[in-house]
């Protein structure tokens, strides 16, 4: 039965889910995204519902859909041979390569200049890179052709967008346990710095990455249990969707750590290679005399038999651990660091296809839940016609996300993207969260939330709406449930016989269930007036 007041849904019922792998798929899609492989990996290595949830995923969903458009960029750059990172390009006169490109790197001249061709600082907004531009439309049209219908077309894009990453990381996890150094990675990642993990930064940047990589107070997770039947259990959702995200970012830091010490350790190697060289060259020493493993012995010997011409030459300090301490964040890990380790492989360009396809589909599954965040909200507030085709709806949205993207893609766009990535959703999305809480248990009441979710299953001993029966009511998400169960609730004691609490007892055994199963039912009574927001009737 509808709440009075409600906007019935188009069509007169609401969609459903068609199976619950479906849902789970899509809950874990929109959790698990670029932040489990760019953002938890880096801090292993540094440290050994309402209208603000729908203004949030919005602001989210511009600048997040712009990093698939550079995702989208390096996809089809990378079907060539070589790839275009792989060296400098020419200058203009054709008689040498750029300066600015062997100045730098590779990696991130491509990056920096023939992709973002960023400005000196955010004061200079450059123009428009129309490369750039046609590829954040492209990116748009994808998301509006899987989200055009809601859960029926997401659903099925799910199956293939929530699990072909974890094919791809599989697969990126056994080439790099081949991969010379890859144990070096390892052990590097699963070494704790017991010094550094007094420092409460540590553990306020791992509160931080957990918040954030579940994806929590962005609306998307109640827009998806909206969708579920009445007496779905989304404490077991809950507890399922949380392991599966914390697995999967260990799962890749594993598979990402096999490949940064395959590419420290080949750093490492043309370190030495170049120290080496000049020793070869100021003692005149046999080419090829002096291997990477009879390095340090050779300099060993030198510096002590002639320290003075040693000193004099510029050797580099070529320390392993100082190759695997180059941290990089998000942007840095995928387009500098792991694409110049991507170079050093065999077959790059095909292993740079499966990365940045992976990528995209992490990035396009996490959109399916930011865009689900905001086209629920607006048909269940009816902000259109009833007969207004939802697909309408879903189009206009897009445009418009797509139309204030724009500015993103201008030569400061990545300065933008900081800004709004660093200070505007964080914040908010903190900030919304605790209002939940406080907002459910202390404003709203505890009381009334748990009759509202208790009309939809029934309750149990102790008068106390489970977890499960909320997993439907798009008011009560699994979270902010869960948040909110453990704050004492607003008004006062639950004794059984006073006014505006409830009395419970057992009846006895159910007739004419179904397979004529009988168990005995726990039944609770409201012993007040009907509630003027839940209308719930009379005992």
């Amino acid at each position: 039965m509808a709440r009075a007041g409600a906007v019935e849904p188009r069509g007169g019922q609401r969609p459903a889910w068609a199976n619950k792998l479906q849902y789970l798929l899509s809950c874990i899609g929109f959790a698990v995204g670029l932040g489990n492989i760019w953002r938890f990996p880096y801090l292993c290595q540094t440290y050994g519902g309402g209208l603000g949830c729908l203004t949030v995923s919005f602001l989210v969903s511009l600048y997040y859909n712009t990093v698939l458009t550079w995702v989208l960029w390096y996809l089809l750059n990378s079907f060539q041979y070589p790839l275009p990172w792989s060296s400098c390009p020419l200058d203009l006169n054709r008689t040498g390569f750029e300066a600015e490109c062997q100045a730098s790197s590779t990696v991130s001249y491509f990056w920096y200049r023939q992709t973002l061709n960023i400005t000196a600082d955010i004061s200079d907004n450059g123009s428009i890179q129309w490369r750039l531009l046609a590829c954040l439309a492209a990116s748009w049209a994808v998301v509006y052709l899987c989200v055009i219908r809601g859960i029926e077309s997401t659903g099925k894009a799910i199956y293939f967008t929530a699990l072909f990453p974890y094919l791809v990381l599989t697969i990126f996890l056994i080439r790099g346990l081949t991969l010379p150094g890859a144990v070096k990675g390892l052990i590097y990642l699963f070494t704790p710095d017991v010094q550094v993990l007094w420092n409460p930064r540590v553990w306020l940047d791992a509160a931080t990455q957990i918040f954030f990589s579940l994806s929590l107070a962005l609306g998307g997770h109640i827009a998806f249990a909206s969708y579920n039947p009445p007496r779905n259990n989304c404490e077991k959702d809950t507890v399922t969707i949380a392991l599966v995200n914390s697995m999967t970012s260990l799962y890749a830091s594993i598979a990402v750590f096999s490949v940064l010490g395959f590419k420290a350790a080949n750093d490492h190697g043309h370190c030495l290679d170049r120290n080496t060289l000049h020793l070869i060259n100021e003692f005149d020493f046999p080419d090829q005399s002096v291997s990477r493993g009879d390095y340090a012995a050779v300099l060993a010997h030198l510096n002590a038999t002639q320290p003075e011409r040693v000193a004099r030459l510029p050797l580099e300090a070529c320390r392993l651990e100082d190759f695997l301490d180059k941290s990089a964040s998000g942007t840095g890990l995928a387009f500098i660091v792991f694409t110049e380790a991507i170079l050093h492989m065999p077959g790059a360009p095909g292993w740079a296809v499966l990365f940045f396809s992976m990528l995209f589909t992490l990035g396009l599954s996490s959109m399916f839940g930011n865009m689900e965040s905001i086209i629920t909200p607006l048909l269940d507030m009816g902000v259109t016609h009833r007969f207004f085709p939802k697909e309408a709806l879903t189009g206009l949205v897009c445009l418009l996300c797509f139309l204030l993207a724009i500015c993103f893609t201008l030569q400061s766009g990545n300065y933008w993207l900081e800004v709004l990535d660093s200070y505007a959703a964080p914040l908010n999305l903190v900030m919304f969260a605790f209002l939940e809480v406080v907002g459910v248990t202390y404003v709203y009441g505890m009381r009334r939330h748990g009759s509202l979710c208790g009309r939809r299953s029934p309750t149990r001993a102790g008068c106390r709406p489970p977890a499960s029966s909320c997993a439907s009511c798009p008011h009560c998400g699994s979270r902010l449930w869960l948040l909110a169960s453990c704050l004492p609730s607003a008004g006062g004691s639950r004794t059984p016989g006073r006014t505006g609490a409830r009395s419970c007892r057992t009846e006895g055994p159910a007739e004419g269930r179904a397979g004529g199963g009988r168990e005995d039912q726990p039944v609770c009574h409201l012993l007040r007036e009907p509630d003027p927001i839940t209308h719930l009737p009379r005992p």
